[in-house]
């Protein structure tokens, strides 16, 4: 979806299925922390306006995106999270080590998923530029943070409708 000049990040908390009783774990890359803390600070923001209490939203950091997987699953092997917010930031270089970031990062997010069948959202952003990515965590695009707290949400909503 093609978000210029578009702000994809205002939600109403209303249309939100509560996040009151949920736990949430963000797991944050210290790689591009610029960037990465503010995706954290609206995911954060978000899942408060939701209803998660400030003492069930447990963060904790991995040195980059490629250990975000990992990261994922730890929380989901040794706390009692209902879902996890995995929080990254790769920009294009000039070799292919961003194909090979990318792309595992993004298999292992989705492999964790599927194996745990609880929800990792994908709060990666993958940008050609520093600005691009300023942009999206919390500038005039929005912040993709806020987005992949709700998305945590709707997919807890969407376990116990279907539960």
């Amino acid at each position: 979806m093609a978000t210029k000049n578009k702000n994809l990040s205002v939600f109403n908390p209303k249309e939100v299925p509560s996040g009151r009783g949920k736990k949430i774990g963000i797991v944050v890359s210290e790689w591009n922390d610029e960037i990465t803390n503010g995706l954290q600070k609206g995911a954060v923001e978000a899942l408060l306006a939701c209803g998660v209490y400030e003492r069930d939203i447990i963060v904790e950091y991995v040195p980059g995106t490629f250990e975000l997987p990992l990261g994922a699953q730890y929380f989901l092997e040794q706390t009692e999270v209902d879902a996890v917010v995995a929080i990254g930031c790769v920009v294009r270089g000039e070799t292919a080590h961003f194909d090979y970031v990318c792309q595992g990062a993004t298999q292992g997010i989705q492999e964790v998923n599927l194996k745990y069948n609880k929800p990792v959202m994908f709060c990666v952003l993958t940008d050609d530029t520093i600005k691009q990515s300023k942009a999206r965590s919390g500038g005039k695009l929005g912040n993709k943070g806020v987005e992949a707290a709700i998305g945590a949400l709707k997919m807890l909503g969407l376990t116990e409708k279907l539960g």
